[in-house]
């Protein structure tokens, strides 16, 4: 299968050029040509098959030219070694759990999906791939441990300071080896507005090979599609139409549910919840794009004021709005709203959840004020521990540290302060 520039004015790639430029030469994100459902058979079995090989036949379309199959059944073996289980918070409500894996944090399952891609491609390889990355909280620490002595790979990653948790912080600051962090004067914006001038930088290019582990990298955003079929299998039983509430920033994550349902995965409808960065619940009321400068919030992976990946949504629906409306709703919820049903889901549902959780159910429990015959399922996207202070501040309540998170709390913060792209520039040919 080839992968095209959505901005159209370069040419087609493989799955390994699209991997390891990370965005095209026209500055167009890499889209799949094509998107061959699945059997019928395979939904009506999913629940008799393991994680592994659901997981299989989901992305084998997209990568089969270039990577083995057994090959690609290690890969899987190596991204997909934890939890993703459903669980119940009331009548016709659950929550997909996505942090039980080495960070805690959704992001897991990309970032090791690509690193293990690109510690396949690089083998034999005499030269090195940098790999650029801006995060606004959790894609720095999962893609530091998915990458973490991977060889001929090294990760430079930008956060903004101050603006991700002491936590997010250590696990992309402490791990030394092939990652190196930078502390950027400013917002996630600038920091993916550095990112992407670096990646259309001719100076920077020739010197070096780049490439994203965001989630324009099509190895980071595919495999997030696994875990929607992992909830579907153990909903399925529900016997109702489902629904699945994203909490969004990027739009990558829900862009890959609804490429689960272009395979053929039976769900309703999708929701994506926002927290005050209301780009898209904006655009859903008045049909207008305008994105904005981020504002800062308690669910900061969310502070996205511009989302890369909404594009891809829109190509999904050949930018036809009538009907991405039928299959999206978006809502937008502020910190107070968000602090509230943290409090109430601990209170009255003995559940812990994170900012950007409560933001999904928040999303989710509006859209089935109007649907209540539906079987709504929320991801809870990170561990509430990732965001201590401020879960423990509203539920009033100490969290237990879990063992992945306590083995970086020791550990040196060791980053780089820069202000200017200049300055990364600089660093980056420097290395």
């Amino acid at each position: 299968m080839k992968f095209y520039s959505l901005h159209k004015e370069a040419p087609a790639v493989s799955f390994k050029e699209a991997v390891v430029r990370g965005i095209a030469p026209d500055k167009g994100l890499y889209f799949p040509e094509s998107f061959t459902p699945l059997p019928d058979s395979f939904f009506e079995q999913i629940e008799e098959l393991s994680n592994h090989e659901i997981a299989f036949n989901a992305i084998h379309q997209f990568v089969s030219e270039e990577i083995p199959n057994e090959e690609l059944k290690e890969i899987l073996k190596n991204t997909l070694d934890f939890d993703f289980p459903v669980i119940e918070i009331e009548d016709n409500v659950g929550t997909l759990e996505l942090f039980h894996g080495p960070t805690m944090a959704f992001k897991d399952v990309g970032a090791r999906f690509m690193a293990q891609c690109l510690g396949y491609f690089s083998r034999g390889e005499k030269n090195e791939v940098t790999v650029l990355v801006a995060t606004s909280g959790d894609t720095g620490g999962a893609v530091a441990n998915g990458f973490l002595g991977v060889e001929g790979v090294n990760v430079v990653i930008l956060y903004p300071s101050g603006k991700v948790s002491d936590i997010q912080e250590r696990q992309l600051t402490t791990l030394g080896q092939n990652i190196t962090a930078l502390e950027v004067d400013g917002t996630f914006d600038n920091c993916q507005k550095m990112v992407k001038t670096a990646f259309l930088d001719e100076g920077i290019l020739q010197q070096m090979q780049l490439t994203s582990a965001n989630s324009i990298n099509v190895a980071r955003w595919l495999p997030q599609m696994f875990y929607f079929l992992f909830a579907y299998k153990q909903a399925k039983k529900a016997g109702k139409e489902i629904v699945f509430s994203i909490p969004s920033g990027n739009f990558g994550n829900i862009c890959a549910g609804m490429v689960a349902q272009k395979l053929g995965m039976p769900v309703k409808h999708f929701v994506a919840a926002t927290n005050v960065n209301d780009t898209v619940p904006q655009f859903m009321l008045t049909k207008e794009y305008s994105p904005k400068p981020s504002t800062a919030t308690i669910s900061n992976a969310m502070d996205v004021g511009d989302p890369s990946n909404f594009i891809r949504i829109r190509h999904l629906y050949n930018d036809n709005f009538e009907l991405l409306e039928k299959n999206l709703s978006s809502y937008a919820f502020d910190d107070a709203i968000t602090k509230e049903t943290m409090t109430q889901l601990y209170e009255h549902r003995s559940y812990i959840a994170d900012p950007h959780g409560a933001v999904g159910y928040l999303g989710l429990k509006k859209y089935l004020n109007d649907h209540p015959d539906h079987y709504g399922i929320f991801l809870e996207t990170a561990h509430p521990v990732k965001f201590l202070d401020v879960v423990e501040e509203t539920i009033d309540k100490k969290v237990a540290i879990p063992e992945q998170i306590k083995k970086v709390m020791d550990k040196e913060k060791k980053s780089i302060k820069i202000k200017t792209y200049d300055q990364l520039k600089s660093f980056l040919l420097d290395e």
